[in-house]
């Protein structure tokens, strides 16, 4: 019986060990998830807080980019068990031309994502729970993948955004510095509209809490008026921007304020 034991392992041990070899990648990698994410619970106990936006994003990358690695890793071991794969994958990265083709044309999109998500990384533009605009597109983030970012729009659809145009796009921060959003609204007033009377009823309306400023005036003579609410929390913000445009609307039409023709 030992010898038949023995006789299989030599008979099967490359299969074997390839297979070892993706069992313990898999391990390493359901560990690494499991010690990060010990780690943010510990660290919002101690702290008793939700976790800083700067380290929940470090914490989210560089436990993602450890599990490709191992992953990588496992299966280049797997695959250099069985020679004729170990072979053709030594003949082709032998030839420069033929690796510098399938890097450049299948690759290049996916390493330059992952590149940029390094970036991200390292100067963290954009982090965790921030509100953000990205080409005409604002939401808040939810993730930051090594090859992709996460966003929630107003209406909890998600917008994913690979982190090489995100990289190489303006972006508007607005609770890059405080965390807390203050809400704002634009409300336009017919030509005929006296925008000053508006302004004094949305300021008794809002109270100490509200911001009434004339921002603009186009060619008609429409008069664009900014109205600034309470600062919030960053994913709630389009909830209170719609709060404080529907109540300054119902403030301006109870006096008549938003007739299309003067009264």
């Amino acid at each position: 019986m030992p010898l038949l034991a023995d006789t299989f392992f030599q008979r099967y041990d490359n299969q074997l060990t390839a297979l070892l070899s993706l069992a313990v990648a898999f391990t390493l990698i359901l560990l690494v998830e499991r010690w990060v994410k010990r780690r943010g619970r510990k660290a919002r106990e101690v702290l008793g807080l939700e976790l800083d936006p700067v380290i929940d994003t470090r914490l989210r990358f560089v436990r993602r980019l450890l599990e490709a690695m191992i992953a990588i890793i496992g299966v280049a071991v797997a695959i250099s068990q069985f020679a004729a794969l170990d072979r053709l994958a030594t003949s082709i990265l032998a030839s420069s031309a033929l690796a510098a083709a399938v890097i450049g044309f299948a690759a290049r999109q996916t390493l330059a994502n992952a590149v940029a998500g390094v970036m991200l990384f390292i100067t963290q533009p954009v982090r965790i729970g921030d509100l953000v605009t990205v080409e005409d597109k604002t939401g808040t983030v939810e993730d930051v993948r090594v090859t992709y970012t996460w966003l929630r729009s107003p209406d909890d659809t998600r917008l994913i955004v690979p982190n090489e145009r995100l990289a190489a796009s303006i972006i508007r921060n607005d609770s890059i510095v405080d965390p807390r959003v203050v809400a704002e609204v634009a409300i336009w007033l017919p030509a005929h509209t006296d925008a000053d009377r508006a302004c004094r009823l949305l300021r008794e309306r809002l109270g100490e809490e509200g911001s009434i400023r004339t921002a603009e005036m186009d060619s008609e003579g429409r008069v664009r008026l900014a109205v600034s609410g309470t600062a919030g929390a960053a994913n709630d913000r389009a909830k209170r921007e719609g709060e404080l445009r529907a109540e300054c609307l119902r403030a301006l039409r109870s006096e008549g304020l938003l007739a299309t023709e003067p009264v």
